[in-house]
């Protein structure tokens, strides 16, 4: 059968998740019902990430398999018109090898984790990034944030919940970006590894919000990682400022 990654975009508002669940509307379930309007006996299918309830994406990669030999333009076309109106769009579809998996040939994953301080509350952003009424400094976020990069034991920023064979990981990346709003200010955490444990990053982004806030340090987030202890980790941030905005492959199947 041939075998295709697709490339989804996604608001996580509505849905319980990525994954199939019963009983409970899920991202991964809309994409097979539309998939099997053109295929009814067309297999599931898998994604690089599962995101958690009301996580978006930009970018999430799934691969499917079919029947036909669909040329990759009108398979997104196709899919898109079976999808409305849910809050899902195909935005690229590509054939691959046999041998492609969305999640298991993934390099690396990408995050964007949007976080707005303002007093009013959000309207046209609201569900997509998580609103802070108090004020909140950069740059000890971003010396906290330089702690966690690289090869580390991340226990402290798990989901007690988290089904990884190791807590061990290495983020490559944990970058903060300060944009100015007309009303407030946007921080932007950035965030890239190969793979993250349940609730990693909005673990990691409420832990660095509280250092921001003025009620931890730098050199409390450095002991809360050396800590292994989901104890000493701060508060998990809200899934709605959270998106997935790249994976990476070698080669790129949509290039």
């Amino acid at each position: 059968m041939p075998r295709y990654a697709l490339r989804i975009e996604y608001h996580g508002g509505p849905f319980s998740g990525w994954q199939r669940q019963a009983g409970r509307p899920s991202v991964q379930e809309t994409v097979e019902a539309a998939i099997r309007r053109l295929e009814p006996d067309a297999p599931g299918i898998a994604a690089a990430g599962r995101t958690d309830a009301g996580v978006h994406a930009t970018a999430q990669v799934a691969h499917c398999d079919l029947a036909r030999d669909w040329d990759p333009f009108r398979l997104t076309e196709a899919l898109n018109y079976h999808l409305k109106p849910a809050p899902v769009a195909v935005l690229a579809a590509a054939r691959v090898d046999a041998g492609f998996h969305a999640r298991f040939s993934a390099r690396r994953r990408r995050y964007l984790y949007r976080l707005v301080s303002r007093r009013a509350p959000l309207a046209l952003e609201r569900g997509l990034a998580w609103r802070v009424a108090h004020p909140l400094a950069l740059a000890p976020m971003q010396a906290a944030a330089a702690h966690l990069v690289g090869h580390h034991d991340f226990t402290t920023f798990r989901s007690s919940i988290c089904q990884s064979a190791s807590p061990v990981k290495t983020l490559d990346r944990l970058e903060i970006e300060q944009v100015a709003l007309p009303h407030g200010t946007e921080f932007r955490f950035h965030l890239e590894a190969r793979s993250f444990l349940h609730n990693q990053v909005r673990s990691l982004v409420g832990t660095l919000e509280r250092v921001g806030a003025g009620a931890w340090t730098p050199a409390d987030v450095k002991a809360a990682l050396d800590a292994r202890d989901r104890a000493a980790c701060g508060p998990v941030a809200p899934p709605e400022g959270l998106c997935l905005s790249g994976v990476d492959y070698d080669p790129d199947p949509f290039s």
